[in-house]
This record gives C-alpha cells, sequence and structure tokens, in this order.
C-alpha cells in the first residue's frame, strides 16, 4: 500500500465533542496519568504498571509529538470537570509489521472514566479528524485479544478484524503472554452522492 506521512500544524489542534475536550497537555496531567499508569487493571493488557518517572518520560514524549504535529495521542477531559482522565488520538507505528507504516488510533483512560461512552466519543472525533482533516486512506488499531473492551470500542467505530492478519508485536519477546495482537483496520468512507443539479 502506498503511504505519506499527514502533515503537520503550526499550532496544536483541540477536539470538541459533546462531552469531551481532546487538547495538549500540561504539566498538570502528568500526576493523574502517572497514577492511571500505576493501575493495575489500567495497565492489564500492557506489559507492566508504569513507575512515576517511566509515565513522565511517556507523557514528555507524547507532549513533544502533539506540540511538534498538532496532534497526536490527545489529553482527554470531560467539559463538565476539565479533569485529565487520559489520552485518545492518532499516532504513528514506531515498529515494522505487515501493515505498517500506518497510522492508528488508541486510547487509555482512567478507571473512573470507563463505562461512560467516553473512549467511542472521543474516539469517533479522532477517526473524523484523520480522514477529514489530514486526509487518512486507512487507521488501523491493535490490542491482545482478551482486551474485549478496546475490541469492542474498535467494532462501534466501525472497525474491522481479518484473523488472517493477527501479528507477534515485535517490541515483546517470543513467549510472552502479550505478544500476540489482533489488528482492526478502518478504511476512509467513500464520498457520499452529490446532491442533483438545480436549473
Amino acid at each position: 500500500m502506498e503511504f505519506s506521512w499527514p502533515g503537520t500544524f503550526s499550532h496544536p489542534v483541540e477536539l470538541r465533542t459533546s462531552r469531551l475536550l481532546l487538547r495538549a497537555w500540561r504539566p498538570s496531567d502528568a500526576e493523574p496519568f502517572a497514577a492511571l499508569n500505576a493501575d493495575p487493571e489500567v495497565m492489564a493488557h500492557l506489559p507492566a504498571p508504569l513507575d512515576r518517572a517511566a509515565s513522565d518520560a511517556l507523557a514528555a514524549r507524547i507532549r513533544a509529538a502533539v506540540e511538534r504535529d498538532g496532534w497526536g495521542w490527545w489529553a482527554v477531559e470531560p467539559a463538565s470537570t476539565g479533569a485529565f482522565i487520559g489520552f485518545t488520538g492518532l499516532a504513528r507505528t514506531t515498529f515494522e509489521a505487515a501493515f505498517t507504516p500506518a497510522v492508528e488510533v488508541g486510547w487509555r483512560l482512567a478507571r473512573p472514566a470507563w463505562g461512560h461512552g467516553y473512549a467511542t466519543e472521543a474516539a469517533v472525533a479522532a477517526v473524523g479528524f484523520g480522514f477529514e482533516v489530514l486526509g487518512l486512506r486507512e487507521i488501523v488499531s491493535f490490542t491482545v485479544p482478551g482486551n474485549l473492551p478496546s475490541r469492542a470500542v474498535m467494532e462501534r467505530l466501525g472497525m474491522t478484524h481479518d484473523p488472517r492478519e493477527d501479528f507477534d508485536h515485535p517490541r515483546l519477546p517470543a513467549g510472552h503472554a502479550l505478544r500476540r495482537h489482533v489488528l482492526y483496520r478502518l478504511a476512509r468512507p467513500a464520498p457520499g452522492p452529490r446532491p442533483p443539479a438545480r436549473s
């Protein structure tokens, strides 16, 4: 598949939904992000919880990417509270696999934010930005087979899964319990029919 990396913006883009703000990161996000990354339930389908140093380093990388490109893993907050609840957004894949290069949609939310539809709502906004603004032809997402909540979000986004494309994540060693991943794809919707011309 031909692929060209999407563009950049001079300032970080913000996305708003009916309930959420997807925004650039702030220094004050570091503490709640560290708490999220230390929660074993949040990190159950990732290799391990993160200590504060590792969480801060991850936050710095995410923040730098959003500031550089104008988009990425946006910080997410409910408009009603303004409290940081995690991230959702788009990112270039940084490893080689059969489906790369690609842009993925992903999310990681604090446990109190689960069960409100926030991940789906924010991901819909991110996907719309990817297709309508960045001009992407396809967006992917992936996780371990047992991560049923995230797979449900992927399905609500309209993504499709072909078991023949499941893959071993190259950053996890052979035999690791989380090495096998499922891949979901979503193609840019075809443009709708044009309304008839008026005479």
